[in-house]
């Protein structure tokens, strides 16, 4: 019985070490990690503001403002050049087929479209991930140029003039209504995906 029990006593004593010892390996690696994983997200966030808002000569990335609109949170990456506001990239997001539809996209100082970034997304490879790529300038769902405060974008089987991206009718609503909520919390107007009006929102701002 006493051999019983120091057995025991002793896995428990080898378990608890190799316990403690992996965790202080695990919290030594994540410390090692930590750094170089922000830098490269932020380094990530940059690029992508830049390809929606070309042209600044600021840090958008370095103090976004961020507002509450409808009780969703967004954030807004004002750009300027030599001063002068020149537009700015909205983080937005909707729920998808598959889950949510992260978007950061690009509006001039009047509301157009420059150019979007799908952050990221939880669709359907090779269907739902389409999104990445069928709103880009010059592609058949094209959104550039077109400002949702003069009417919303809504897929053309609701009634709208947006190409739907084939066989992922419920990604392009989502990508849709994430660019039609970026608008809003941009400008302050809420847009109704449904009928194309626009209404003024109520907005929150923690900056």
């Amino acid at each position: 019985m006493k051999k019983l029990e120091s057995s025991l006593k002793n896995m428990v004593i080898v378990l608890t070490g190799v316990t403690v010892v992996a965790g202080a390996l695990l919290g030594y690696v994540n410390e090692l990690t930590k750094g170089p994983i922000a830098e490269a997200n932020a380094k990530a966030l940059s690029d992508a503001i830049a390809l929606v808002v070309p042209g600044f000569d600021n840090n958008p990335a370095e103090a976004p403002e961020t507002i509450e609109l409808n009780g969703a949170t967004y954030k807004i990456y004002k750009a300027t050049k030599g001063g002068e506001f020149i537009g700015a990239a909205v983080e937005s997001s909707a729920n998808g087929f598959g889950g949510a539809l992260n978007v950061l996209v690009g509006f001039d100082k009047d509301g157009n479209i420059i150019d979007y970034s799908l952050l990221s997304h939880a669709e359907t490879p090779g269907l739902g991930s389409k999104a990445a790529d069928w709103f880009k300038k010059g592609q058949k769902g094209d959104i550039t140029g077109k400002n949702p405060g003069k009417g919303a974008l809504v897929v053309n089987k609701d009634g709208g003039d947006v190409d739907a991206i084939t066989a992922s009718t419920i990604t392009t609503r989502a990508f849709l209504n994430a660019v039609n909520n970026a608008y809003a919390a941009y400008s302050g107007q809420n847009v109704d995906g449904a009928t194309g009006a626009t209404e003024q929102a109520t907005e929150k701002s923690n900056n």
